[in-house]
Parts: structure tokens; sequence; C-alpha cells
């Protein structure tokens, strides 16, 4: 059995190789990134914390399945956030989950809107936590989808273009136009920018 000590300072590709030739190493790169993984799937979803679950157990499945087929030239993060989109995506398809309220954090809210929108914090006390919430909720999902991984997950633009299997325009694209129909939505509801 393997400890979690033993992949500490190990990159995930490292740990991709030593899976390669141990399956108990796969139990480093699951707990590495199953909170970072639930997270997100939570945030582009609307779904309630069992349905997550599911999906991101689907998500380990399909990545160790695949592992084989993993480029080692590649972020093994970008390949698995891949993974973990397109299970959501198709989760919604096949109708498989219940939708329900997102469950972020006060400040990946503010995060978000003031990286978005360039504005103070004092102007976003106006609203409350569940308007913030039906708001986003209101953006097309390619749009929430970029929000989420370029002002809550961090990543850029290189890695959500990796992510999203689209050109690195077509995201920088994706990002300016989901930050106008963000504020277009704020405005709707009459808040002042």
């Amino acid at each position: 059995m393997i400890t979690g000590s033993e992949c500490v300072n190990k990159t995930d590709e490292q740990i991709v190789v030593l899976t390669l030739k141990n399956q108990d190493y796969y139990l480093c790169l699951m707990k590495r990134y199953e909170a970072k993984l639930l997270n997100y799937i939570l945030k582009i979803s609307n779904i309630n914390i069992e349905d997550a679950e599911d999906i991101l157990q689907e998500v380990f499945i399909k990545a160790y399945q695949n592992l084989n087929d993993f480029d080692l030239n590649l972020k093994f993060s970008n390949w698995i956030y891949s993974i973990a989109h397109n299970a959501t995506i198709s989760a919604f398809r096949t109708k498989k989950v219940r939708p329900q309220t997102v469950s972020w954090e006060d400040k990946d809210l503010n995060n978000i809107l003031e990286s978005t929108l360039d504005v103070e914090n004092t102007s976003l006390q106006k609203l409350t936590y569940k308007q913030i919430l039906k708001i986003i909720n209101r953006l097309p999902l390619k749009y929430k989808d970029v929000l989420i991984l370029k002002f809550m997950e961090g990543k850029d633009y290189r890695e959500i273009s990796d992510i999203l299997h689209k050109p690195m325009g077509t995201i920088a694209t994706l990002i300016n136009r989901a930050k106008k129909s963000l504020k277009q939505e704020l405005k709707k509801e009459d808040i002042k920018l």
C-alpha cells in the first residue's frame, strides 16, 4: 500500500508513470484532485453533492482507464479537468443529475465579480448571496465555464484551452463575452457599477 508521503514531492506526471507500474499510486492522484474536482463539478453544474460525487467517481474511473493514453508532455491537471468537464456535461445530457442551486463560497462570488467587473466590494454588498448566485446561474454554460475556470480555479488561458478543447483565441473571446454578459445581468438587477 502506498502512503501519501511517498507522493508529496512528486509531480503529477511522475505519479502517472509510477501508477502505470503500480496501480496503488493512483490513490495519490485521487487524493490530490478529489476536493478540487468536486468543487469544480459543483460550480459548473448546479447539482447536489451526491450527484457531483457520482460524477467525480466516473472521472477517476475514466482517467484511470485512459492513463496509458495520457501524453506525459501535457499537464495532468488540465487532462483530468477536461475529463471532469466532459463527464459533467455528459451527465446533463443524459439527465442523470438533479439540478440544484450552486453552493459557492461568498469569497468565491466576490472574487469572480470583482475580477470580472473591476468593481469594489462595496458595490457587491448590496446583493445578497442568493441574488449573486441567481445572476451567475442565468449565464449560458459556456460563459459560466470560462468564468469559473479563470477566476475561481485560477487557470490561465492555455489551461482553459486544454480543458475545454478550444483555441486560446476562442477562450479569450468567451471570457470577454462572459464578462459583458455578467455585467448586463447585473445591470438588469439595477445594480450600479
